[in-house]
This record gives structure tokens, C-alpha cells and sequence, in this order.
């Protein structure tokens, strides 16, 4: 699968699935923009993706901050992948909560919208949403804090109301809605389910061809976790 002369952002690059993205767009030939909250951290991933032959920036961006996001500075977008999101557990303050609904949910949207002119002037444009299976209504196998669930059921209705709004337009909005999984793990039925089944989810559905639309992955699950 290749992305050659493609311009790929992803958030939330700085460690585990969001960096596994960054790494495997960056692998296929897209020129990335790793972002994350720390400088450090979307270095690393920069410095990896450029040992591995990769083409590579990174830049700070903290989803939870409006300033953040009016602040990040590119030309040219022909994907954007929406995995930044702060997990909630079961215990959390006050602050967690708002910073957690800030990044996942007015996040999302605020960096989509500021996005939209530069994936409008692609012929290619795809927005991937890392949502969660906490985002599908009726699903309570989570543990997360019910915060989080609010939060991701904001991030899945801005997504479905975009694709059918962008559709006419030619840019996708493919949507994951995986249960809670591991980043590392056997990849065989009845083990739980992967970072990398999650990438490799992501990388199919962007590298169809133009007519395919393919809105959502939904996944099956184990067993409830609660």
C-alpha cells in the first residue's frame, strides 16, 4: 500500500497507536506531521520514522487547547487522522474530566474544521476517526470513566453528520470503533485485540480506491470487561 505524495497529520503521535499510524503512513511514503503534546515525544517519533527512510515533521499540539490548534501551521492535507484522545479510568478529577471532553470532543471538531480548506483542495482527502467502541450507543463494556463515553459519543455524531455532508464533496470519514485493546498482543482468534489490527484497519480503508466509501469499522468483542 503506498501514500507516495501524500500529506498525512496525525495527533496523538507521540507514543503507542497514534505513533504506529504516524509510522506505517510514513512507511508507505506520505510525508507525516507527527504531532503531540510534547515536543519530545513527536520528535521520537519523527527520528523513527526518518531511521526507518521515512520523510517526517513534527509539531506541538494539545487538542484541549483552541490556542493549540489555531496555532499549527500547514500547507498542504490530504489525510487527517483524528487519534489523539485522552483515556479516562474509572477515577478522575474535576480537571480530567474537562480535559478529557476538550481533547476528544471540541478538539476533534475544532482541528477538523481548521483542516477542512486544505483536505477541500485535495482529490484525496480522507478523515480517520479513532473513536472507540465507548461511542457506540448502547455499549457499556468499557471500564472508562462515563466522561469518556460522553466524549466519544460527541467525536462519533461529528463524524457521521461529516460524511454524509462531505460525501458530494469526494472526501471520505472512515470511523473505528474498536473495544478496549492492547498494543501489543498474539494476533489469533479469542486473544484480544491489537494496535496493529487497528492500524492495518486504517491503512486498508484509506488506501481504496475513490468510490469505496466505507464509513465505520465496528469490532466484536471477548467478553464485557466490567
Amino acid at each position: 500500500m503506498t501514500f507516495g505524495g501524500q500529506h498525512v497529520l496525525v495527533t496523538g503521535a507521540g507514543r503507542d497507536t497514534g505513533r504506529r499510524l504516524a509510522l506505517a503512513f510514513a512507511a508507505g511514503g506520505a510525508e507525516v506531521v507527527a504531532t503531540a503534546r510534547t515536543k519530545a515525544a513527536a520528535d521520537e517519533t519523527v527520528d523513527l520514522i526518518r531511521a526507518a527512510g521515512g520523510t517526517a515533521t513534527s509539531a506541538v499540539l494539545d487538542l484541549a487547547d483552541p490556542a493549540s490548534i489555531d496555532a499549527l501551521r500547514i500547507d498542504r492535507l490530504d489525510i487527517l487522522v483524528n487519534s489523539g484522545a485522552r483515556y479516562l479510568g474509572a477515577l478522575a478529577s474535576p480537571a480530567d474530566i474537562a480535559d478529557t471532553i476538550a481533547g476528544v470532543a471540541t478538539g476533534t471538531v475544532l482541528l477538523t474544521e481548521r483542516m477542512l480548506p486544505l483536505l477541500r483542495a485535495s482529490d484525496r482527502a480522507n478523515i480517520v476517526n479513532l473513536v472507540s467502541a465507548a461511542g457506540e450507543p448502547g455499549q457499556h463494556r468499557s471500564a472508562a470513566h462515563a466522561a469518556y463515553y460522553a466524549a466519544k459519543h460527541a467525536q462519533a455524531g461529528y463524524a457521521e453528520i461529516l460524511s454524509e455532508r462531505l460525501r458530494p464533496e469526494g472526501i471520505r470519514v472512515i470511523s473505528l470503533f474498536p473495544p478496549d485493546f492492547v498494543q501489543d498482543g498474539p494476533r489469533e482468534a479469542g486473544a484480544t485485540l491489537t494496535a496493529q489490527s487497528v492500524v492495518d484497519c486504517v491503512m486498508f480503508a484509506v488506501g481504496q480506491s475513490r468510490d469505496c466509501f466505507i464509513r465505520a469499522f465496528y469490532f466484536e468483542q471477548l467478553a464485557p470487561q466490567l
